[in-house]
């Protein structure tokens, strides 16, 4: 009897609509994820707050919230200390490189970035998470 993989669930946060479709479309094409979108920092802290999420996936430059301030939410909470957090960002600032990686991250990539890239990194994340 062929056991049944438990879908992954990930949440993705980003101001830009396109950009979210972008990263939902790529996500459906890897299978096993069903996807959950935010527009903004305080959206996706009310969702991680009442959904199991396996992988954050998330734009630092917002309104409001930006998604480093989401990253350092994600990591003083202990039920979701371990959540492998993907930081997606037009910003190419070593600084800013250096922030992510104290606060937290999990892994970093830089826009634009290709299909092939942005999966190699959730593929990663998704094998550190330990939840």
């Amino acid at each position: 009897m062929e056991k049944q993989r438990k879908r992954k669930k990930a949440l993705v946060v980003d101001d830009m609509p396109w950009m979210r479709t972008v990263i939902r479309s790529l996500l459906n094409h890897m299978g096993d994820i069903d996807t959950i979108e935010a527009a903004d920092g305080d959206e996706a802290l009310k969702y991680l707050s009442v959904c199991h999420i396996d992988i954050l996936i998330c734009d630092w430059n917002m309104p409001g919230i930006s998604g480093l301030d989401v990253l350092k939410a994600v990591r003083q909470e202990l039920q979701l200390y371990e959540l492998p957090v993907l930081m997606v960002t037009a910003e190419h600032s070593q600084r800013q490189v250096v922030d992510a990686i104290e606060a937290g991250v999990t892994a970093y990539v830089s826009k634009p970035f290709t299909p092939g890239v942005l999966q190699a990194h959730i593929l990663e994340c998704l094998t550190k998470n330990k939840r």
